[in-house]
């Protein structure tokens, strides 16, 4: 690499887009039809697999990366042109080598070195795999690193396979090895003739001619590049090739230099992502000089920002809201017709704020395929190991939600999964006893309602079993019997430690994962629900915010205080008559509103607040819903519905009880958001504390 000139600016860039090919890569392995592969999946794999391995080269400091990718790209390369058939454990290797790709970037982005065991160990494999290929006839891999001899070059020449010609004519002298090793890269180099500016080289390839001219023109201008088929030079030029042949490259790759890059997608295969090529390009066109420059890629129409980026445009939109709010609410005493040209920019201001507050929004939303690309592996693998037939449906995959939820409902939703996977869906000849189709289907989708997404998990299997639950809930001690509804009973699968599993499996069954989604999936504003019928399967539900950054509130006075209440949790709200309240112990009441009997819980004594309105016929009852359980939230007074920008309370002083973030009103003063969930876990003590 040339002194002066750093990479390590375009590291992220690549990081992230050799995740995106090995996500991809995952896909279409699974995607991939034994008996026929379609050949454009095939391309598609070792597109990912090609790029990944000649970005790592470029940079010179991932060797493990490239080194792995070389040996998976040999494979590939030949399964894609019918010299090596497709199985079954090939493709389960090719998915282990994915992870272990997977493994080594995470390491390079975290500036440590790849575990080197299962390196050794993948690499080892994938050798054992193109070596017993070779055995069979074919070779797997190129020749060992040797000079080609003169019968063997002519033999090339006359054989019908006419070798490719590249020649770069004008070529700079610090250009030559550049090219030469990057054309090593693309196959095995027979012939190599160099007269003044002018470079030949006679390569036995299987790479198109438009990638190799694309690969070239990353270091020369593509005006001095011809690609064509054509036969190695006569006896003189064959003499040549012992010592002027260059030897393949088989495991190593070597440190490029600076004007080295990824080679190019050939048309008929699917491009790759610019972000990495249009970062070499860069380097090579500011460490070449001279003539070498490098092609003029395709605009893109997408660039990549680095999150904290969009976080930080995001907080100057909050801040900007804030103060259109402050002026709005300063505006309310001027005079109409005095000030009306003022008012009427401040309305114009307030209606261009909230369009850029949707809009700059809308950049951290992402498509839920993000999630739901990853359970078809799942899927495939835990149902091998169960002895299931399951097969995988998506819906929704382009319904987007905001980035930071996104990456919290992986973990949940992988769990209520697997959960289907062990416990839900039957073997398949317990299905057919069932009179079912012996292979269960498991259904993910997403969609959106209002200002919230809807996230289901359905499976067609046994259903939850009512008897097995109630059983285990009573030995439990909880309050439950014959009588207790079934969705009452359902949602004790959420109780900490409740499980019914008949064994702990390495799937599911351990007691404590049902717990633990619902807290998480509570901790990002949303919650889950869950039905079931016995023989027909299970649906378990998790409605959440799109976005965490602005909420809907309704804004509420206690004493002196201003509290803000989800609008998304606001079902009504009332002024009780004395008639509707009863008392049920010294220090519970309830609201009979509609032949419902709903808990009261006062908002001035959950948080001690003085000066409020202790005589609840005088106070406002908000009907709050959390998941099941609808409560009475009493009141003074009831101030308006809007949007607020929630600020991350812990981030800027602490942890409140009963609190889940603050708002800034428009008159500079702070407002807390409540917590809903912590208000209904609050009643249910009290409820089982009455009991």
């Amino acid at each position: 690499m040339s002194a002066g000139v750093d990479l390590s600016e375009f590291f992220d860039t690549f990081f992230d887009e050799a995740d995106e090919l090995l996500t991809n890569m995952e896909q279409q392995l699974l995607n991939l039809d034994l008996e026929q592969p379609d050949p454009d999946v095939l391309n598609g794999i070792f597109r990912a697999a090609h790029s990944i391995k000649g970005g790592a080269g470029t940079f010179g400091c991932f060797e493990e990366l490239a080194k792995t990718t070389h040996l998976l790209e040999n494979l590939l390369d030949l399964i894609r042109h019918g010299e090596m058939p497709l199985r079954q454990d090939m493709i389960d290797l090719f998915l282990e080598t994915k992870d272990v790709l997977t493994d080594q970037v995470a390491a390079y982005r975290g500036s440590e070195k790849p575990d080197q065991q299962v390196y050794e160990r993948i690499c080892a494999q994938l050798r054992q795999l193109a070596l017993e290929q070779q055995q069979g006839g074919a070779p797997a891999t190129p020749a060992p690193a040797a000079a080609v001899p003169a019968s063997q070059a002519v033999a090339a020449a006359t054989s019908g396979d006419l070798p490719v010609r590249i020649r770069i004519s004008r070529i700079q002298d610090k250009d030559v090895e550049s090219l030469v090793n990057e054309m090593a890269l693309m196959g095995e180099i027979l012939h190599r003739d160099q007269n003044g500016g002018d470079l030949s080289l006679w390569l036995r390839t299987t790479t198109s001619a438009d990638d190799l001219e694309a690969v070239c023109c990353f270091i020369v201008n593509a005006d001095q590049v011809s690609v064509v088929r054509e036969a190695l030079p006569g006896a003189a030029a064959a003499a040549e090739a012992p010592t002027a042949a260059v030897a393949p490259v088989a495991d190593h790759v070597p440190a490029p230099s600076v004007s080295e890059i990824p080679s190019a997608a050939p048309a008929q295969e699917a491009p790759e992502p610019s972000g990495s090529r249009d970062a070499a390009e860069s380097a090579a066109s500011s460490g070449g000089g001279g003539g070498s420059k490098a092609a003029k890629p395709k605009e893109s129409g997408t660039i990549r920002v680095g999150v904290e980026k969009v976080d930080q445009i995001i907080n100057l939109v909050g801040e900007l809201v804030i103060t259109q709010a402050m002026l709005l609410q300063t505006s309310q005493t001027l005079d109409p017709v005095l000030h009306d040209r003022l008012l009427n920019g401040i309305e114009q201001l307030e209606r261009n704020a909230r369009d850029l507050q949707e809009a700059v929004m809308s950049i951290r939303m992402m498509p839920m395929d993000y999630v739901f690309s990853r359970f078809p592996r799942v899927v495939r693998e835990n149902a091998t190991k169960l002895g299931k037939r399951i097969r995988l449906v998506t819906k929704g995959q382009a319904t987007e939600l905001d980035k930071s939820l996104i990456e919290r409902i992986i973990d949940p939703l992988t769990h209520l999964v697997r959960n289907s996977l062990d416990h839900g869906l039957e073997t398949p000849d317990a299905r057919i006893a069932q009179g079912k189709d012996p292979e269960g289907t498991l259904i993910l989708s997403a969609q959106h309602n209002g200002g919230q997404i809807i996230i289901d998990v359905i499976d067609d299997g046994a259903g939850l079993n009512r008897e097995r639950i109630l059983k285990k809930a009573i030995a439990s001690g909880f309050p439950v019997s014959e009588a207790t509804p079934d969705d009452e009973l359902w949602q004790l699968i959420f109780a900490p430690g409740f499980s019914t599993a008949e064994k702990v499996t390495d799937i599911s069954g351990r007691g404590v994962g049902m717990d633990v989604v619902r807290r998480n999936i509570q901790s990002m504003g949303g919650h889950v629900q869950l039905s079931s019928r016995k023989g027909e399967g299970t649906t378990t539900r998790i409605v959440l915010p799109l976005t965490l950054a602005i909420l809907d509130g309704m804004s509420v006075k206690v004493g002196e205080e201003t509290f803000i209440l989800p609008l998304s949790h606001v079902t009504e709200s009332m002024q009780a008559t004395d008639d509707q309240i009863h008392r049920i112990s010294e220090t519970e009441q309830v609201l009979h509103v509609r032949g419902e009997y709903l808990p009261i819980v006062a908002l001035h004594e959950v948080f001690n607040v003085g000066q409020a309105e202790t005589d609840l016929t005088r106070a406002i009852a908000v009907i709050l819903q959390a998941e099941d359980q609808r409560f009475a939230l009493m009141v003074d007074h009831l101030i308006g519905q809007h949007q607020v920008v929630v600020k991350n309370l812990e981030t800027n002083y602490r942890k409140v009880p009963g609190i889940s973030a603050a708002t800034i009103l428009g008159d500079g003063s702070v407002a807390l958001i409540v917590d809903v969930f912590a208000l209904r876990r609050t009643t249910s003590l009290r409820a089982g504390a009455a009991a």
